[in-house]
């Protein structure tokens, strides 16, 4: 928030919401939601009112504290959110409006419809047949996503309207092919690596060196396909029954090769046989997949010796994921 306003966070919030929808502050009432891990999130309730919203909260504009690719990553969910809702019937919160750096709290907020439904995460006693019902459901809805295809690779950021933000809010300079998205990806999040001290330059060189000797596996044509690339628990909305009510969290969204995205349903515990048979394809298993995979798992687990070093303020764990790295990678060699 900003520093030297004499209102008091909460109330900055609801001049916020307020400054939206026609409300009178006095009538919101926010609740803290306990799962936002990257954005702040609150649950908003109007007064008189049945109808449920939320407010999501970026954090500091702080590149030093942020992965390449999480910079303002706010910025492209009202285009992703439209984009899926006129072209499948995947459950997703309707935007009602996008402030970068909105007035009183000087952050990207973003304010949607609350879908009903609670977190896989919150709920652990759901019956067996009901997850994987869920699963493939899930799996229903991967598939429908990753059939939504754009001409260019890699995290590519777009306006609301569909033009591409400008160069100050891309990660990266989008790709006409994948095997050059990735090693764009995978250096750049190596150099953030080395930036915090989770790695010594001579390590992250050895995994520089690891993905070009193995580079000859990502040279296939694959299509530059919507993947969520955060699928797991805390993002999945069920009901009671175990019915799918909402997927959610569409910021680190990326175009590029699925199997990226099913390294991070293994990490995640969601590419059950339930979710294959929703997803309706088999998966890849030729030697080249295998080496794939190996290298997109560890994409998916190097992120966090930067997270639990830089944000969790937690070196001991951060040089956990960093052994359980190197060790992955010298069964590659």
């Amino acid at each position: 928030m900003h520093k030297g306003n004499d209102l008091s966070a909460t109330e900055q919030l609801r001049q916020l919401i307020s400054s939206q929808i026609a409300v009178s502050p006095s009538q919101i009432s926010l609740h803290l939601c306990p799962t936002g891990k990257f954005n702040t999130t609150y649950f908003v309730e109007i007064a008189g009112s049945h109808s449920q919203l939320v407010l999501r909260v970026a954090p500091p504009d702080d590149r030093s504290q942020m992965l390449f690719y999480e910079h303002r990553m706010m910025r492209q969910e009202p285009f992703l959110h439209r984009l899926i809702t006129s072209a499948t019937d995947i459950p997703v919160p309707i935007i009602h409006c996008f402030r970068p750096k909105a007035p009183f709290i000087g952050r990207d907020c973003l304010l949607m419809s609350r879908l009903p439904g609670s977190p896989l995460s919150s709920q652990p006693r759901l019956p067996r047949r009901r997850l994987e019902a869920l699963f493939g459901k899930v799996g229903e809805c991967l598939k429908m996503i990753h059939s939504l295809h754009h001409h260019s690779y890699g995290y590519i950021r777009f306006a609301e309207d569909g033009s591409p933000l400008v160069d100050d809010y891309q990660p990266m300079n989008p790709q006409t092919e994948w095997v050059s998205a990735f090693v764009v990806m995978w250096n750049c999040l190596l150099d953030d690596i080395v930036r915090c001290d989770g790695y010594s330059a001579e390590e992250a060189n050895f995994m520089r060196r690891l993905l070009d000797r193995h580079i000859k596996c990502f040279h296939r044509k694959v299509p530059a396909s919507l993947l969520h690339m955060d699928v797991w628990a805390q993002n999945i909305l069920t009901d009671a029954a175990g019915n799918l009510t909402g997927l959610l969290d569409w910021d680190r969204a990326l175009w590029g090769d699925p199997e990226i995205e099913f390294a991070v349903l293994d990490y995640c515990g969601i590419s059950e046989p339930a979710f294959w048979e929703g997803y309706g394809a088999e998966r890849d298993t030729s030697p080249e997949a295998a080496i794939r995979r190996a290298f997109y798992l560890l994409y998916e687990i190097q992120k966090y010796i930067f997270i639990r070093r830089v944000r969790g303020r937690n070196p001991a764990e951060a040089d956990r994921y960093r052994q359980h790295s190197l060790r992955m990678a010298q069964m590659l060699v």
